[in-house]
C-alpha cells in the first residue's frame, strides 16, 4: 500500500483516498454497459437442454432486450427462468419490418452501465438477422459485444453433411424472382467447383420446395446436395445425395425449416 506524508507530517495513504473519492463520485464514475448476443433454442425442447446454464445467469442481468418479435421473446425468456416484471423491462423489436432504425436509446442505456441483450427467433443472433445492425454501431461506439454458446443449424447442417468444412460461405436467402434466383445458384455452383468450398443458403420454408425446383432444374447431374431439414427436432431429416439422386426422389420441405448446401 501506498503512504505519503503531507508538510503537515500527517501519513496519507494514497489507496484509502482513492477509495474515498470512487464512493463519492460513483454516480460519476460507471462502467459502460454490455451487448450481450443471446442464442435461443432451434427446436421444441427444454431450455435448459440447449443452452448453457451461464447464458441464463446472464439473462438476469439484463432488463433491456432487442427482439425478433416480442411474444416469442417473452415466452423464452419465462421459459429460461426470466422472473423480472416485464412491465420493468424495456424491449426493442428489430426484424425485417422495422421502419425506425434509430438505436440512440440503446446507446443512451448502454452508456449508462445497463446491459442489453440481444435475441433472434432462434438460432444464433446477427447471422442471417438485422441484429448485425445495432452489434455493428455499438462497435463504432466501443462498447463490449460479449457473443454466447448455443445451438446453430447452420454448423450441425455443415457438420452432418459430409462436405468440406474447412472451406464454406454461408451466402443467406437466395433472390425470389425465379430466373436471378437460377443464376444466383449456377455462381454458387461454379465456386463449388472452383474453390472446393461448401456452399451454404436459406430460404422462408414456404418457399422451399420453389427453391429445391430451381436447384434440381440448374445444377450439374454429379453436383452434390445436402437438405438439412428439421434441425433438433425429432422429425429431422439430413441427407446428402448427387442432383441425379435427388431428381428421383420425392421430397416436400414445404414449412419445415431447411438448410441448402452444394459441393463438387
Amino acid at each position: 500500500m501506498w503512504r505519503f506524508v503531507c508538510k503537515n507530517r500527517t501519513p496519507f495513504c494514497f489507496c484509502s483516498a482513492l477509495n474515498h473519492y470512487l464512493c463519492k463520485h460513483k454516480t460519476k464514475i460507471m462502467e459502460k454497459g454490455k451487448v450481450f448476443l443471446f442464442p435461443t433454442p432451434i427446436a421444441q425442447c427444454d431450455v435448459e437442454d440447449c443452452l448453457p446454464k451461464k447464458n441464463l445467469e446472464l439473462l438476469l442481468l439484463c432488463d433491456c432486450f432487442v427482439v425478433e418479435e416480442l411474444r416469442t421473446a417473452r415466452r423464452f425468456l419465462r421459459k429460461a427462468g426470466y422472473k423480472k416484471d416485464f412491465e420493468q423491462v424495456e424491449f426493442f423489436v428489430l426484424n425485417e419490418h422495422t421502419v425506425n432504425d434509430d438505436f440512440s436509446p440503446c446507446i443512451e442505456i448502454l452508456k449508462s452501465g445497463r446491459h442489453i441483450g440481444v435475441m433472434s427467433e432462434a438460432g444464433l443472433p446477427c447471422v442471417a438477422d438485422p441484429g448485425s445492425v445495432l452489434v455493428a454501431l455499438c462497435q463504432r461506439e466501443g462498447f463490449e459485444v460479449v457473443p454466447l454458446c448455443g445451438p446453430s443449424s447452420l454448423m450441425m447442417a455443415l457438420m452432418a453433411s459430409g462436405f468440406n468444412g474447412q472451406s464454406f460461405a454461408f451466402v443467406g436467402y437466395l433472390p425470389t424472382e425465379r430466373s436471378q434466383r437460377e443464376k444466383r445458384i449456377r455462381e454458387l455452383e461454379r465456386v463449388a467447383y472452383r474453390f472446393s468450398q461448401t456452399q451454404l443458403f436459406i430460404e422462408a420454408p414456404y418457399r422451399n420446395n420453389n427453391l429445391l425446383e430451381s436447384i434440381l432444374g440448374v445444377c450439374n447431374p454429379q453436383t452434390m446436395l445436402c437438405l438439412a431439414t428439421d434441425i433438433g427436432e425429432q422429425s429431422r431429416q439430413i441427407i446428402t445425395k448427387s442432383i441425379a439422386e435427388w431428381r428421383k426422389t420425392k421430397i416436400d420441405l414445404n414449412k419445415r425449416n431447411t438448410v441448402f448446401l452444394i459441393s463438387k
